[in-house]
This record gives C-alpha cells, sequence and structure tokens, in this order.
C-alpha cells in the first residue's frame, strides 16, 4: 500500500514540475506596428519630352552638324541603346536634331530610321544650319602634273584587211550521174562465187 501512495506522489511531482517550467518560461511581447498619422506625400514625375533611341539593329550611329552625311561633318557618335533629347526634325523628317553636348551650338543631327522617337507632341521643323566652308581650297598646278605625265607616241593603227571569200564546197548527186554503177551487193555475191568456184575445182582434181 505504501508503495501505490509512493508512485502516485511521484506522478504528482513530475506533473507540477512540468506545469511550472511551462508556466515559467516568459512569452514574448508582440508589437504592433505604429501608423503614420500624418499625410505621406505622393511623387508624380513629370514628362521629360521628345527622346530618341538607338535601335537594337544598329551598334551605334553618327551624329552629325546637319542633316546631310554629305556636306555636314561628324561630331560624335550614339551607341545601341543611348537616348538623347530630341529638339526638332529637318523639313523633310529624315533627320532628327538632338542635344549632343560637345558639338557646336551643343546639338546634333541623327538620321531618323535609325533611332525610335519617343514623343507627346510633334517635333518642331528646324531648317538645317549653313555647310562648313572648308579650310582651304585644292589647286592643281598643271605645270607640275605635266612634269609627272610621260608623253605617249600615237601610233598608227593598223589597216583592215578584208578575209578571203568564203568557198562553199559543192556536192554532186551521185543517183542522178549518167555513168551506170554495179551494184555492191552484186559485186560481193559475185566475188563470192567465184570463190566457191574455185574451191570446188580443187577438191575434184585431188
Amino acid at each position: 500500500m505504501a508503495r501505490f501512495w509512493i508512485k502516485i506522489s511521484v506522478w504528482i511531482l513530475l506533473t507540477v514540475g512540468i506545469l511550472g517550467l511551462i508556466f515559467s518560461v516568459p512569452v514574448p511581447d508582440r508589437v504592433q506596428a505604429q501608423q503614420p498619422t500624418g499625410s505621406v506625400p505622393t511623387v508624380t514625375g513629370t514628362p521629360s519630352g521628345a527622346t530618341v533611341t538607338v535601335n537594337q539593329d544598329q551598334d551605334f550611329v553618327n551624329v552629325r552638324s546637319g542633316p546631310s552625311s554629305y556636306f555636314y561633318p561628324r561630331v560624335g557618335i550614339l551607341i545601341q541603346g543611348q537616348s538623347a533629347p530630341a529638339i526638332g526634325r529637318s523639313p523633310g523628317g529624315d533627320w532628327i536634331m538632338i542635344a549632343y553636348t560637345g558639338a557646336p551650338g551643343n546639338v546634333g543631327w541623327i538620321y531618323a530610321p535609325n533611332v525610335s522617337l519617343l514623343s507627346q507632341n510633334f517635333l518642331p521643323v528646324v531648317e538645317a544650319p549653313p555647310t562648313p566652308t572648308p579650310l582651304a581650297t585644292p589647286t592643281i598646278d598643271p605645270t607640275l602634273v605635266a612634269a609627272f605625265i610621260a608623253p605617249e607616241t600615237p601610233t598608227r593603227l593598223p589597216t583592215f584587211t578584208p578575209p578571203a571569200p568564203l568557198a562553199i564546197p559543192t556536192f554532186v548527186d551521185e543517183t542522178q550521174a549518167d555513168t551506170p554503177r554495179v551494184p555492191m551487193g552484186l559485186l560481193i555475191f559475185g566475188l563470192g562465187f567465184i570463190g566457191l568456184l574455185g574451191a570446188l575445182i580443187s577438191v575434184l582434181r585431188r
């Protein structure tokens, strides 16, 4: 009987000890985030204006001082995917004027099919700038040039000699000839008959 009460006491002590450990562990406090009471400013962007971007199929495009690749020199380049602000366009619309730092007047011209234009409004038409004047006009000294030109002695071309007249051969139709002809088959037959006759005579003479 005493052993039974000892077991009961041990179980009670274990249960009380486990419950004490559970309730003795501190519970972490949950911190609630504080909501702002003031007004949050809203960021609104303004349109940056018209821009041009180099197409993906172009490694780079030339930037020139005017809307022509023949009359205006190159002042720089734009690489693939690079963008620049668009200012205006040529009267024909083939060239676009962009802001390009370092060029004369900080503007340059780029060929329109090589770029993509992003614009909310139409670009204004801008007249082409005057073509640059070359620093020096090349001149040719005829005396100096003549010193390096070897004189050529005129030669008379050979006279034309007509070729000999072409001789056209004529053929005679043998079927219409007046001379009689022995048929080839009859001639072969005769020779064979003579040979056979000679062989027969040789056999009989033996």
